[in-house]
C-alpha cells in the first residue's frame, strides 16, 4: 500500500533513494522492485526494520547488484554525507516529530542538487475528525509516538519551499482508509475488537489483496474529497 507515486520520482538505474521513517518498509519494498535503484530504509524502531528486511524475501529477485538496506537512525541527525541521495521519501513521519523543521533541514542536506523530495502527511480535515472523535488524555493524539500536530497544506508547502525546493505537484491517497480511522476513533475504547472496526479491517485487507476494479474506481473518485493522506512532490534547487 504505497502513498508516494514512485513513478513521480523520475528514478534511473544507479540512483540512491532514502526512505526516512520507513517503518516496516512498504516504500522500500516498492523501490526494491525497480531495476537498478539503490534504496536505504531508515527508522528508529528496530523491530519494524527487522520485519522490513524479512519482507524482502517475499519479493521477486531482481537482476544486478543494486543495494537494498535497512538502518537504525535519527531523522534529526542523518548518518549520511551531504548530497548522498537522488530522492528522499518521508511518508507519514513529519506529523510525529516535535522539531520537524530540523528533520527537513537534514533532508535538504543529504539530497543532491536537483533531487526529488516526496513527503506525505495526514490530510488536515480527516485528521481533525479523528482528534475530535477520540479527544483528551489517552485519546487518538495522546499516544506514545503519536501525532503531535495537524499540518495545513499551505503551511507545509511554504515551509519546504522556503528551504529552496520547488513545488512539483500533489495528490491525495487512501480514501477507503479514512472511514476505518473514523470508526476506530469513534469506538476508541474498543478500537481493536469492536465488530465494526474488525469488519472494515477485513474489507481493507481483502481490497489490498484482490484490488477489484470497483473499489479502485471508488478510491480514485473519493481520494480528492476524503483521501486520508496528502502527498507532495518537490525538487531541490540545482547547484
Amino acid at each position: 500500500m504505497l502513498t508516494v507515486r514512485l513513478a513521480a520520482l523520475g528514478l534511473a538505474p544507479g540512483d540512491w533513494v532514502l526512505d526516512l521513517g520507513c517503518g516496516e518498509g512498504r516504500h522500500v519494498h516498492g523501490l526494491a522492485m525497480i531495476a537498478g535503484v539503490n534504496v536505504v530504509g531508515l527508522d528508529m524502531d528496530a523491530p519494524s526494520l527487522i520485519k522490513g528486511r524479512e519482507g524482502l524475501s517475499q519479493l521477486p529477485a531482481r537482476e544486478g547488484d543494486a543495494v537494498t538496506a535497512f538502518m537504525v537512525g535519527d531523522a534529526y541527525r542523518l548518518p549520511f554525507a551531504d548530497a548522498a541521495f537522488d530522492a528522499v521519501i518521508c511518508s507519514e513521519v513529519l506529523e510525529h516529530l516535535h522539531d520537524y523543521p530540523a528533520a527537513l533541514a537534514e533532508i535538504r542536506r543529504v539530497l543532491k542538487p536537483g533531487g526529488r523530495f516526496a513527503p506525505t502527511v495526514p490530510r488536515a480535515w480527516p485528521e481533525r475528525l479523528c482528534w475530535a472523535l477520540a479527544p483528551g488524555a489517552g485519546g487518538y493524539a495522546d499516544q506514545p509516538g503519536g501525532h503531535v500536530r495537524i499540518f495545513r497544506e499551505d503551511e507545509l508547502r511554504g515551509r519546504i519551499s522556503g528551504l529552496g525546493f520547488s513545488y512539483q505537484g500533489k495528490h491525495y491517497a487512501h480514501a477507503l482508509h479514512a472511514p476505518y480511522w473514523w470508526l476506530k476513533t469513534a469506538f476508541w475504547r474498543r478500537r481493536d475488537d469492536h465488530p465494526l472496526v474488525r469488519l472494515y479491517h477485513r474489507f481493507l485487507v481483502w481490497d489490498l489483496m484482490r484490488r477489484p476494479a470497483l473499489t479502485r474506481w471508488i478510491e480514485a473518485a473519493a481520494a480528492p474529497v476524503m483521501g486520508k493522506s496528502l502527498a507532495l512532490y518537490f525538487r531541490k534547487a540545482a547547484a
